[in-house]
């Protein structure tokens, strides 16, 4: 069985609600705990790749950080990746990775796309 990997916040109710979406179907979920353990610009880069979206795509535009680093006016993707590297709660969630292929778990159901 193949594992997915689930970026997950406990806090959030959406990452709470994705995860336990996986864990009904009996899926194998590996639990990245984000906010707690460190997150490369590199990680975030590949989950973006993933994704296929662009670093706003990812970030939550109305967390006080964004408007505090004034990120709605900056355009370089490897400031808002640095910025979301520095500031995790930046991170939109859940997101769920399963080989070369990710979902942002909003909403929750979305995470279905990869089973």
């Amino acid at each position: 069985m193949s594992t997915y990997q689930v970026w997950h916040n406990p806090r959030c109710s959406k990452s709470r609600q994705a995860l336990a979406i996986l864990e009904e179907k009996g899926l194998e979920v590996e639990v990245i705990k984000y906010m707690d353990k460190e997150i490369s610009s590199g990680e975030i880069k590949e989950v973006l790749r993933k994704l296929d979206i662009s670093a706003r795509e990812l970030m939550r535009t109305t967390e006080d950080e964004y408007k505090t680093l004034n990120l709605k006016d900056e355009n370089d993707e490897n400031k808002l990746i640095e910025a979301m590297v520095t500031h995790k709660k930046l991170i939109q969630r859940a997101i769920v990775v399963k080989g070369d292929k990710a979902v942002l778990g909003r909403p929750p159901e979305k995470v279905l796309e990869l089973i």
